[in-house]
């Protein structure tokens, strides 16, 4: 145990994690020639073209240090926000981490957010000033930034490259050096904290865990702790860049279990390993079900496709456990899913994946959150959709999921961020200068106004500089009400809106104004409107497609192009009853997209 070294990098988005981990990789020797590409340890094609992490990976290494052999744990962590669970856990299974702040960037507000959460659990952590090659690097500037964040001292920040290599042999002496190895004791009854699990066609779920207590054998019994199922480990092993069997593992040592489990939801991150006949009394602390924040509908394009869609969802929940579907209907879109995501880019990338990876043309509505819903009886129901509101006079209150966003930007733009903030109903908490041109903004936002196009907007306002970061903190009685969009009388589900009720005036009038533009003209009027219950508050009409039936009549009574008039009437009224709207699929689009 004593040359076993656990840790994990943690970085914003872009600041050359996964390309450091590349540079590890190579120092130690881990890949051959022939396995050596860019970012190797992002396997899917996504995440290689965004140059995000998306789904974590760990990965063994050995590296020879005064004379002795040295085992590397490197337990990756995905970057983006919707995924800080995963970290939690990654981090629980760690010793140490290094921070990599990229030195043209300087510090943003996800490595602040997940440093805090390292130094929660008592990790070394080792500064890395990144992107050092760089013309525009500003060492001097980042390393201050460092030194107050931190507290250490300049002379302990190793200055590299990932891109070019300098400084990796400096970072694993560092590692061998700073990092303590694991504490545990190999007699006591097995812990293994689970925290992460990988979907394999042929071999079913791989949990990766971190061995805290105890030790596991080929073909031992062992329970999960908190879902209570039982397995057999029909094998155990290490990962390297494929996995490697072993027969036997102690405590401190990271490494996978397959046992035959074909249920994604049977393995929890977060969970613990034990012995089924000799279990420990407590299972790893920080477990708990991931909840699922954003909700969305999605639908075939075709109909005939719903069951194809069906068995593609089922299939990605294998590989990503924290996604979430039940069956709904709707009016206008027909059969489909309601699924629940834990944030933005979760959505965009369940999205993005059912097209390549299955190649199914789906229709996604509006992204709405959770809300309780307290009625005049007291009971408490939870509503992901609008049309599942009950009746105004059965409502009490209605809550919804308030979050605290941290914003770090340059000191120009704080104006301009903090009116875009008030006019998303936030609330000012605080604000810290970090360095004389760069301040960290606190504020309490409803978690319905970010789900919009708050990212976008703070990135153009202040031109790509700022760095946003959240963490939910509770729910808030909230003047929510239910917004409907009508054509001629009919209500549109798909179209619903639960919305603050200061803000439903103008998002109904511009709603109606928008389909008024992407609603092809009919034989007959079509009347859009925007009601609230009985009363409605805005309305457009798409005039009728008129034919000039009066131009072969020239000359002689009126009463003839009367006639003529009075007969085209009665058909277009004809008309009207049996005629129904088709909406394009640019209007369900549009309304994500209003301003």
């Amino acid at each position: 145990m004593n040359n076993i070294r656990n840790f994990c990098i943690i970085a914003h988005i872009d600041h050359g994690k996964s390309t450091l981990a590349d540079r590890l990789l190579e120092e130690t020797d881990t890949l051959s020639e022939r396995e050596r590409k860019d970012q190797v340890l992002d396997n899917m094609e996504l995440e290689r073209e965004r140059g995000i992490t998306i789904k974590s990976h760990a990965i063994q290494m050995r590296y020879v240090y005064r004379g002795s052999e040295y085992i590397l744990n490197l337990i990756d962590t995905p970057g983006h926000v919707d995924f800080s669970y995963e970290v939690s856990r990654s981090i629980a299974a760690c010793e140490g981490a290094l921070l990599v702040v990229d030195a043209t960037q300087g510090i943003q507000a996800q490595t602040i957010s997940n440093l805090y959460m390292a130094v929660d659990h008592n990790l070394e952590v080792i500064p890395v000033l990144n992107k050092m090659d760089m013309a525009s690097a500003m060492p001097d500037e980042v390393k201050d930034q460092i030194v107050d964040l931190l507290g250490c001292s300049r002379d302990d920040i190793i200055e590299a490259s990932a891109k070019t290599g300098t400084g990796v042999e400096a970072i694993l002496e560092r590692i061998v050096t700073s990092i303590p190895a694991p504490e545990g004791d190999p007699d006591a009854p097995l812990q293994a904290l689970i925290f992460d699990s990988v979907f394999n066609s042929f071999r079913g779920i791989i949990a990766y865990f971190k061995i805290v207590n105890g030790s596991l054998k080929t073909g031992d019994l062992v329970k999960f702790f908190n879902t209570g199922k039982k397995y057999n480990a029909d094998e155990i092993g290490v990962l390297k860049i494929k996995q490697e069997a072993r027969e036997y593992l102690s405590a401190g040592n990271v490494g996978y279990i397959i046992s035959g489990i074909k249920e994604s939801r049977e393995v929890k991150v977060g969970d613990t390993i034990t012995h089924y006949d000799k279990p420990c009394e407590k299972g790893i602390a920080g477990f708990e079900i991931v909840k699922p924040m954003v909700f969305a509908g999605i639908y075939p394009v075709d109909a005939d496709d719903y069951e194809d869609l069906r068995s593609s969802i089922e299939k990605l929940q294998l590989n990503d456990a924290s996604l979430s579907f039940i069956p709904e209907s709707s009016a206008a879109l027909g059969f489909g899913f309601r699924c629940g995501f834990l944030g933005l880019l979760h959505m965009e990338i369940i999205q993005e994946r059912l097209d390549r990876e299955f190649d199914m043309d789906v229709i996604t509505t509006v992204p709405n959150v959770s809300y309780n819903v307290y009625t005049t009886s007291g009971e408490m129901i939870e509503v992901h959709n609008p049309s599942g509101l009950p009746s105004v006079t059965h409502i009490d209150r209605i809550e919804e999921p308030y979050i605290i966003a941290q914003i770090i930007t340059k000191s120009e733009f704080v104006g301009n961020i903090m009116t875009l903030c008030i006019d998303k109903r936030g609330t000012f908490k605080n604000q810290v200068y970090l360095t004389s041109d760069r301040v960290e903004i606190t504020f309490e936002l409803p978690l319905a106004e970010i789900v919009f196009d708050f990212y976008d907007k703070l990135k153009s306002l202040s031109r790509g500089y700022a760095s946003f970061d959240y963490h939910y903190s509770s729910y808030r009685k909230a003047d929510l009400v239910r917004l409907d969009i009508l054509l001629n009388g009919e209500m549109v589900d798909a179209l619903s809106t639960l919305i603050f009720r200061g803000h439903s005036y103008d998002f109904g009038r511009r709603m109606c104004v928008k389909l008024k533009e992407l609603i092809p003209r009919q034989q007959f009027d079509i009347a859009i409107q925007a009601a609230i219950g009985a009363k409605i508050i805005a309305r457009e009409t798409v005039k009728a497609v008129r034919k000039d039936v009066t131009a072969k009549c020239y000359g002689g009574d009126i009463t003839r192009k009367r006639k003529l008039l009075e007969k085209q009437k009665k058909g277009k009224k004809r008309m009207r009853q049996v005629g129904n709207v088709e909406i394009p699929q640019q209007a369900f689009l549009a309304v994500l997209k209003m301003d």
